[in-house]
């Protein structure tokens, strides 16, 4: 039997209610994410979130002061449909990722537990830095599944999904690669037996 589609999964996800539990999940860690982004944007800036699902990450963007412009993609229809209905006028895109490509750069490039499901994350961030940004803009991405958080080795497995599992230092260093300066990590949302999630935060050279 071969290895499911992440976007099939997702799907699945959209239809039974777990995009919800993903929100609550999530939810501290992105919030952190965005306040150690923050310092790096402009007063009024725009941004968009990488594998959206149920938009829950765009509408709190747009609480944040000087967000003039919050989008969201997902390659998830089911997902997307959902952010729609929850939604209605906020601006939720359906695109296959990694090759969709918004019609506009953005200032502020986000993302949580997405990079991982993706064949080839490091050229994905090289096609970010090329083709999603504003001159001097930053990406910010989080992601719980990496070497040094053991207990996320096995998801791989439990998914039915290859994952790219990579070191911290090995996301820094795709980050350096594409061009990223001011490279930094956290690990946020820390407790007994688990690492947190990992943020990765670069800016635009």
């Amino acid at each position: 039997m071969g290895r499911r589609n992440a976007i099939d999964l997702f799907g699945e996800w959209a239809r039974n209610g777990r995009d919800e539990g993903m929100e609550k999940g999530h939810f501290a860690s992105v919030m952190e994410m965005f306040g150690i982004a923050r310092t790096r944007l402009p007063s009024k800036f725009s941004a968009i979130d990488v594998g959206c699902g149920n938009g829950w990450a765009v509408r709190q963007l747009q609480n944040i002061a000087g967000c003039q412009v919050a989008s969201g993609v997902d390659g998830s229809y089911d997902m997307i449909e959902k952010a729609r209905k929850i939604h209605p006028v906020g601006d939720y895109k359906h695109g296959q990722l990694p090759t969709w490509i918004p019609d506009q750069p953005y200032d502020f490039v986000v993302s949580m537990e997405f990079m991982y499901y993706l064949e080839d994350p490091c050229s994905f961030i090289g096609t970010i830095y090329d083709k999603w940004l504003t001159a001097n803009g930053c990406l910010a991405f989080g992601i719980d599944h990496y070497l040094e958080n053991t207990e996320s080795l096995s998801w791989p497995s439990s998914l039915g999904l290859k994952l790219a599992t990579k070191s911290e230092k090995e996301w820094k260093r795709a980050m350096h690669r594409s061009g990223f300066i001011d490279v930094e990590s956290f690990r946020v949302q820390r407790r007994e037996g688990w690492e947190g999630t990992l943020v990765i935060v670069g800016t635009k050279n």
